[in-house]
């Protein structure tokens, strides 16, 4: 029993610079934040039911939820004329464990009104070169190659990628139902090389609460964030249309239902909100994948203190 418990300390001992790196990033994080005027908000964590996606699958709470994202209720803040928000919190998600995966994990999320995911895009960028700064470390090494966090970074739309580091097209892969697979296989590992890179423009299928771009309704104004080949955020121009986000969360239901999949209400007093949420964009950024990022760990079990196994 003593030497359990030593090796724990051993273990936690090792992760000292990984975990201070990871308080640093928090503070700089907030300071950025702060020094814009936005508002740090706290939602709760325990919800009646998160938003209706078919992928993402929640942890249950006796007969609630724990959040996947506080994106609904930060929302709803937003449209009772809050402006400029963000928040650090935690989150959960069922059947997430591995390298790069916990069931409970950190995120932080931030949403601006009057912007648009371009606009958003270059806030990431602003926010993530400022907090390297801060470290003293604006070039990170991971697998051996350098890669320069000095702006401005690359970007390449979802068509491109596909055209430029998949067997398929991007139509030809959609058809197929392989647009996962080859994402992560083909062209995730290519992404962020040398320099972080967006990659955006998502197919309006793979975009439950995104806006379609006004002159190409097959395609969302959504991105992701790529740094060493590793997805870090997620963002997009915030759908403000109650009635087409009430029918994308009813066949999100209805796709739910055929895998047997946990029951979630429909959210409605978020739908509600919509009809008063300004033109906006959000984005969810993974913090501990972030200090993977600036520790060089390959792990996301090295940049906190405690996993579920160690407990």
């Amino acid at each position: 029993m003593n030497d359990f418990y030593q090796d724990d300390n051993f273990n936690l001992a090792c992760k000292s610079p990984a975990l201070e790196m990871r308080a640093k990033l928090i503070q700089s994080t907030r300071h950025f934040f702060i020094n814009n005027s936005f508002l740090e908000v706290d939602t709760p964590i325990r919800i009646p039911s998160p938003a209706p996606e078919e992928h993402i699958e929640a942890l249950r709470s006796e007969d609630w939820f724990l959040q996947t994202s506080p994106e609904l209720c930060m929302k709803i803040l937003l449209a009772a004329g809050y402006p400029c928000i963000f928040q650090i919190c935690k989150c959960f998600r069922a059947g997430e464990r591995g390298r790069l995966h916990l069931p409970e994990f950190t995120m932080l999320e931030w949403y601006v009104a009057g912007f648009d995911y371009r606009q958003l895009m270059a806030q990431c960028q602003d926010l993530i070169f400022s907090v390297a700064q801060n470290q003293g470390c604006t070039e990170i090494q991971r697998d051996h190659q350098a890669i320069v966090l000095t702006p401005p970074w690359e970007s390449i739309t979802v068509e491109d990628a596909f055209l430029k580091y998949a067997p398929l097209t991007l139509d030809e892969a959609l058809g197929q139902g392989t647009f996962d697979e080859i994402l992560v296989d083909c062209i995730e590992p290519r992404l962020g090389i040398g320099k972080p890179t967006f990659l955006y423009d998502y197919p309006a299928s793979l975009a439950a609460l995104a806006k379609l771009k006004d002159n190409h309704r097959t395609v969302s104004e959504r991105f992701e964030l790529y740094i060493g080949g590793l997805e870090i955020a997620n963002g997009f121009s915030e759908l403000t249309d109650a009635r087409e986000q009430r029918q994308r969360f009813e066949e999100a239901l209805k796709k739910r239902a055929s895998k047997n999949w946990a029951r979630y209400i429909m959210p409605e007093k978020f739908l509600q909100s919509l009809e008063n949420l300004p033109s906006c964009a959000g984005i969810a950024l993974g913090l501990d994948r972030l200090v993977m990022i600036m520790t060089g760990a390959n792990c996301m079990d090295d940049v906190v203190a405690f996993t579920p196994e160690n407990l």
